[in-house]
């Protein structure tokens, strides 16, 4: 069996809080890196254009590996999260000779792609169109409905013929 290629990239110290970065890498998670990369592209959030970068640098990590198929459209994001990094500690004046104290934090990206597995069909494996479950007993004309809850005749309404 072929191995399954892994690669990641990370992307430290970025101008963000982990929390914001996230709720972006939420949405790529799972994904193939072309729907990925549209997904980044269209998404109104700053830090889409780190991680897209990231997400770059790691499907060129994936294609330096060896062993790699050469078809970057089997490469799907694995894992993607971001971590928190140091925060600049800074002061802001506040009124009364008072000072508050604003906390400028950084994150750490990280983008885990793989290669999907080929899909391997064994010989004399039944096709996907037809299905050899046994199907359900069809309701003979003249008998009556079945109520779904106990498999009970529902009575049903006869119709009267005007003379």
């Amino acid at each position: 069996m072929a191995t399954v290629i892994a690669a990641s990239a990370t992307a430290r110290y970025v101008r963000t809080s982990a929390q914001k970065a996230g709720l972006v890498l939420d949405l790529i998670r799972g994904k193939d890196v072309n729907r990925a990369l549209a997904t980044l592209k269209y998404t109104r959030k700053g830090i889409a254009d780190d991680i897209a970068k990231v997400l770059r640098s790691a499907i060129a990590n994936a294609q330096n590996k060896e062993g790699f198929s050469g078809d970057v459209d089997r490469l799907y994001v694995s894992a993607c999260f971001a971590n928190q990094g140091p925060s600049a500690k800074r002061v802001r004046p506040a009124p009364m000779g008072r000072a508050f104290r604003v906390l400028k934090r950084t994150a750490h990206l990280t983008v885990h792609v793989s290669e999907r597995p080929e899909k391997v069909v064994a010989v004399g494996a039944v096709p996907t169109g037809e299905d050899n479950r046994p199907k359900r007993p069809q309701r003979q004309k003249g008998q009556p409905k079945a109520d779904v809850r106990g498999q009970k005749p529902v009575a049903t309404k006869s119709k009267k013929v005007k003379e």
